[in-house]
């Protein structure tokens, strides 16, 4: 099978690649506009395959995108391109709405174009996966607020109700791709997922920024009080999920990917650090003795959605995937590789990010 993934060059999409490639025998077209997030170093290990091509082209760019489909011939669309920081749409949602949305109309009418135009029985195997966040979702009762909280989680049927420009263009290119199954036919299929972590991801990200800021001495900014929850999905463990997806997943559903690791904001940070602490102790030129003492409470991020929490029962009995890892071993494995990859780290910041605050409030 051959695969074509938007967006393969990103945190997410560089981690199906490599799985795609390394450990199976299908072959990979990587289409990747490379924005600020988007880093060929995230495919050093694969980029010399003869199953793995790249194609620099924007999803809005609907004459490259039919380009790529007709001399490439994939059996198999992942759209995966988006602009994907909550607080960087806060600040600037044109770009959102353009690649989230516009993008994602682009794409679907080029592949419906190119699927139309398939043989049988290509034409019956051929897949379109968007994969997409639980954001769409909105909030769940936090426990502090509501008793039996614990017991609300997101399902594949929970209502959309999104909160940010960010969560509002996901869902709009949601519901876009089922319109394309009920009106054209394609075949499509969604996933959702939750907060995923790991190797490779932009430094602005709550853990890689709390991890470098970490070892320079800075203050780990938590906003508000860092009771928000999230549920944490280690990145190699959706792109095995991803990747079953879209080879046994059955066409016009939707499937929740979730990690079962719900920690509070807060929480996550103190991890970090008493990993830190382990793995990289402060030495006697660092300001303080305990990362933890770096930790800063600041103003929240307007319309902060309080917790997610997935569902994941439908991929697991329906597919028989679950995650591998715990929190625990998936956040040891993360903070490793960015002590082994600093180098990675410096690079990939070329002055469009500093790991400054973006998302503050407007009044």
């Amino acid at each position: 099978m051959k695969v074509l993934i938007t967006g393969g060059a990103g945190f997410i999409g560089s981690a199906v690649v490599r799985h795609i490639i390394n450990k199976t025998q299908d072959s990979v077209i990587n289409l990747d506009k490379l924005t600020y997030a988007g880093n060929l170093e995230n495919l050093r290990e694969v980029d010399g395959s003869d199953r793995y091509v790249f194609e620099q082209v924007d999803i809005c760019d609907r004459s490259e995108v039919e380009r790529v489909l007709a001399e490439q011939q994939p059996d198999a669309i992942m759209h995966l391109a988006a602009e994907s920081h909550v607080d960087r749409s806060i600040d600037g949602p044109a770009a959102f709405i353009e690649t989230n949305i516009l993008g994602t109309y682009t794409l679907l009418e080029a592949a419906r174009n190119y699927w139309h135009g398939l043989e049988s029985p290509r034409k019956h195997a051929f897949r379109f996966h968007h994969i997409s966040t639980d954001e769409v979702y909105g909030d769940l009762p936090h426990p502090d607020d509501a008793y039996g909280a614990e017991h609300h989680l997101f399902t594949e049927t929970t209502p959309y109700s999104p909160s940010s420009p960010y969560s509002a263009s996901k869902a709009s290119s949601d519901h876009l791709v089922r319109a394309w199954m009920r009106t054209y036919g394609l075949p499509v299929l969604v996933t959702n997922c939750s907060n995923n972590y790991g190797p490779y991801h932009f430094p602005e990200k709550l853990i890689p920024l709390m991890i470098l800021n970490a070892l320079e001495g800075k203050p780990l900014p938590v906003y508000g009080n860092g009771e928000q929850i999230r549920d944490w999905l280690y990145v190699d463990d959706h792109a095995v999920a991803l990747y079953k997806v879209v080879t046994e997943g059955i066409v016009g559903e939707t499937y929740n990917i979730g990690g079962h690791n719900e920690k509070k904001n807060l929480e996550v940070v103190q991890s970090l650090c008493d990993v830190l602490q382990e793995l990289s102790p402060p030495d006697a030129e660092h300001v303080v003795k305990e990362y933890r003492s770096l930790i800063t409470n600041v103003q929240d991020r307007p319309g902060h959605d309080r917790r997610y929490a997935i569902d994941a029962n439908k991929i697991k009995h329906e597919l028989g995937w679950q995650p591998a890892e715990t929190f625990d071993t998936g956040i040891r494995k993360t903070v490793q590789w960015y002590l082994d990859n600093l180098d990675w780290c410096r690079r990939v910041q070329d002055g469009s990010y500093f790991r400054e605050r973006l998302g503050r409030r407007y009044d």
